[in-house]
């Protein structure tokens, strides 16, 4: 960030941190625009967006939710639903029998959901299964039952398992080719997950060295002590990292050889399979599922809406690429961040969860905004500087948008509202 420049915050002070940043924002010598309020509370938003959400498809992106150890949300209440539990019913048969012939045993995935059933490492497949399955069948429900039309969207996108959900439900595969090599190698990959460890690596305001970090990941895994990897980039500041044995330990004892000292690293209790990393590379995941993916039925056609890739950090799906990318989503790093820049920078105004108990990127987004908002509401020179900027790329015409910067596009966060489609669906009233 340069003090003279107030056209945009940079985006380390704006990236999505496990901890709020405490940086100064830069001056201008402007008017002050109207202050900006912070982003209201979920339920609010679904009462305030309410039946108005099916007419805002064309500036909406979708964002399909990736595996968690919880993975059940509102879904429960979803299937009790006079109106909802049928078609929840068919979607969650369909990948019972899909998970039962992976596994070669019994799956009943409603009675899962009715027993509120807890996810750990043995029932991977099911969650896997599950969650797709959940995701796919809110996309119905709200076409089936007010009108949404998904195919209209500005844009969809998942994380981590979200995004192979996402590419089912814009009519790239139908789910059973998505789920049958998911299912097919999830021992392997949950086999793996006893020896992995998650942390979160992150500073207090300047961007990581991404470089830095990858290399010392690569040294560390050279010591033959296990692999290291970055999972996932959330934010400029902020990335997951997964590691077998003691390497995640290792990283922050050795991590200030290389990295300055305002770096920080938080372990994860939970042991996760540590897909997007070449640690799935040790029982041949990737290269296994491109050739379960050879003979899947579908993959020659463009998604509709169009899908923003986490594996590439753009819409990067085409009429013949969505094997090849599928692969790569096996264990290539998470581009998360990539993907909410794009999100903001091509106008979308409304981002609509979908799955059960959304996580990361509700979060990050909520984050974004606030770190946004409490700079734009600075009482000096460089908060009225971006309150005028924000305001100027809020009501921008699309012409002008496409000339702006990223890190001006990031101005528009705390504009952004965010819906979890379960708790909508369960507001509104079903004719």
């Amino acid at each position: 960030m340069t003090d003279s420049v107030p056209s945009a915050a940079s985006p380390e002070t704006m990236a999505a941190p496990p901890v709020d940043d405490d940086v100064a924002p830069p001056a201008a010598a402007v008017a002050p625009p109207k202050a900006v309020e912070p982003p209201p509370a979920d339920a609010e938003i679904v009462r305030r967006v309410g039946a108005d959400l099916p007419k805002r498809m064309p500036s909406a992106a979708f964002a399909f939710r990736g595996y968690n150890v919880t993975n059940l949300g509102r879904t429960p209440e979803l299937l009790a639903h006079p109106n909802y539990g049928p078609i929840l019913t068919e979607y969650l048969g369909r990948a019972s029998d899909a998970c039962a012939e992976a596994t070669g045993r019994a799956v009943n995935l409603a009675e899962r959901v009715r027993r509120e059933a807890l996810s750990t490492l043995a029932s991977y497949p099911e969650d896997i299964a599950l969650s797709v399955a959940v995701s796919l069948a809110e996309i119905e429900l709200l076409r089936t039952f007010h009108g949404g039309a998904f195919d209209e969207a500005r844009f969809a996108f998942g994380y981590s398992l979200g995004e192979v959900a996402a590419v089912a439900a814009a009519g790239v595969f139908e789910m059973e080719a998505v789920l049958e090599p998911l299912l097919e190698l999830a021992p392997d990959a949950a086999d793996l997950a006893h020896d992995v460890e998650m942390g979160v690596l992150f500073s207090r305001g300047p961007a990581l060295d991404v470089r830095k970090v990858e290399r010392h990941c690569l040294e560390l895994t050279a010591e033959g002590r296990g692999v290291i990897a970055i999972m996932s980039y959330l934010a400029p500041n902020t990335v997951l990292l997964l590691g077998q044995g003691e390497t995640i330990p290792r990283f922050r004892d050795t991590m200030h050889d290389v990295l300055p000292a305002p770096v920080h690293l938080r372990g994860n209790p939970h042991r996760w399979p540590p897909m997007h990393t070449p640690i799935v590379w040790q029982r041949n995941i990737s290269n296994r599922a491109g050739v379960l993916m050879h003979t899947a039925a579908g993959g020659f056609r463009k998604p509709k809406p169009a899908v923003l890739s986490c594996v590439t950090g753009d819409a990067s799906y085409d009429e013949m690429n969505s094997r090849s990318i599928l692969m790569r989503w096996v264990d290539h790093p998470q581009r998360l961040w990539d993907v909410i820049e794009r999100t903001l920078a091509e106008g979308v105004d409304l981002v609509i969860h979908v799955g059960p108990e959304p996580n990361i990127v509700p979060a990050t987004y909520a984050r974004l905004s606030n770190n946004v908002a409490t700079q734009l509401n600075a009482r000096t020179l460089g908060g009225f500087g971006m309150r005028a900027m924000s305001h100027i790329v809020r009501r921008s015409r699309p012409w002008l948008r496409s000339l702006m910067s990223k890190d001006a596009a990031l101005l528009r966060a705390p504009f952004i509202e965010q819906v979890i489609l379960q708790d909508w669906l369960l507001e509104q009233t079903v004719k």
